[in-house]
């Protein structure tokens, strides 16, 4: 998936073999063992051809054996998750600093080392839509509220099911842009054709949105979405109140995202396991009642930080500097 995103911004890309080591198994941890020992042999010959002044690391298993092959270099890893996984601890050890999207994450950081709280940074384009400008987009009418409902590149089924079950009612006094992601997209249409011309005219569907997702969120009143990292910048940023509904099978990072919206008042969350009953009704109470999406709207505006991309940008042009590397400024 990465290397599609970053060959559509003509990017030069190139990959290294690599494994996860948290979770897999007695079984496959040998073989992801030599999987991150070659990922780690092709970075040190990458490099060195590549001779680079500064390493930015943002995470995954992938960057471990990048780290490892150049801790020698100055570098700096973003902390994406309030609670890093496995990889970001690992490779916390080795760079010079630390980018934090929020100050909780501090203690999750080794002692000792440089740290900064620049905010989850979002992509200025994202950023670039008005909400005139959404609607017609999306053909979505000013008359009537937008639910936003997505749950990522490949969708969530569990999301999808939920919001199929509740459609009729939803659609009778809700516009719905419905991101579906890959896995479901044929089914969703299907399903789509079935409700009748006055509900359809409510409710667009797509499978996944590149340029346009910026309108998807700048047209919404309320969004239901997974909980990764990206909610930490992109809803403070677009003051979009939130139902959260955390990944079951993530540990707990996503969980511990929504926990830090929800204790400040800027999303609710609903379980996985309870969106059959309770997406309807909390769906419903928020978006008839203006006042509650205006106070958790305030609430996001107080997070945002819209100079993160900016703060990390200017850590990685002072590391670049800094040729000998280690914790240096």
């Amino acid at each position: 998936m990465e290397g599609e995103i970053i060959s559509r911004l003509n990017i030069e890309y190139t990959n290294i073999p690599a494994a996860g080591l948290h979770g897999v198994g007695l079984k496959n941890l040998p073989g992801n063992l030599a999987k991150l020992f070659r990922g780690y042999l092709k970075a040190g010959r990458i490099l060195r051809e590549y001779q680079p002044d500064v390493l930015f690391f943002t995470g995954g298993y992938l960057a471990v054996p990048a780290a490892f092959a150049g801790r020698a270099k100055p570098s700096l890893v973003f902390t994406p998750d309030i609670e890093p996984g496995l990889a970001i601890r690992t490779i916390s050890i080795l760079v010079s600093r630390i980018a934090l999207s929020v100050d909780l994450s501090r203690q999750f950081t080794p002692p000792g080392k440089d740290v900064i709280v620049s905010g989850y940074p979002v992509r200025p384009k994202l950023l670039s839509w008005t909400q005139d400008q959404a609607l017609e987009a999306l053909e979505l009418s000013s008359d009537l509220p937008v639910l936003l409902v997505f749950g990522g590149s490949k969708g969530a089924r569990s999301i999808n099911k939920a919001l199929d079950a509740i459609l009729p009612e939803l659609l009778k006094e809700i516009q719905v842009v419905h991101i579906t992601g890959r896995l479901d997209w044929e089914g969703i249409k299907i399903n789509r054709d079935k409700l009748s011309a006055d509900l359809q005219k409510n409710y667009r569907i797509f499978p996944f949105l590149h340029d346009e997702m910026g309108a998807a969120l700048r047209s919404a009143d309320l969004v239901v979405s997974r909980s990764g990292a990206s909610i930490l910048g992109e809803y403070p940023m677009f003051e979009l109140p939130a139902i959260l509904v955390p990944y079951p099978y993530a540990w707990r990072y996503q969980k511990t995202n929504a926990k830090y919206l929800v204790d400040r008042d800027a999303a609710l969350m609903i379980r996985d396991e309870e969106l059959k009953e309770r997406l309807l009704p909390t769906v419903l109470s928020l978006i008839r009642n203006p006042e509650r999406l205006n106070q958790m709207k305030s609430a996001l505006k107080d997070m945002a930080k819209p100079e993160a991309a900016k703060m990390i940008a200017r850590e990685l042009i002072t590391l670049a500097g800094n040729k000998e590397g280690g914790d240096q400024k």
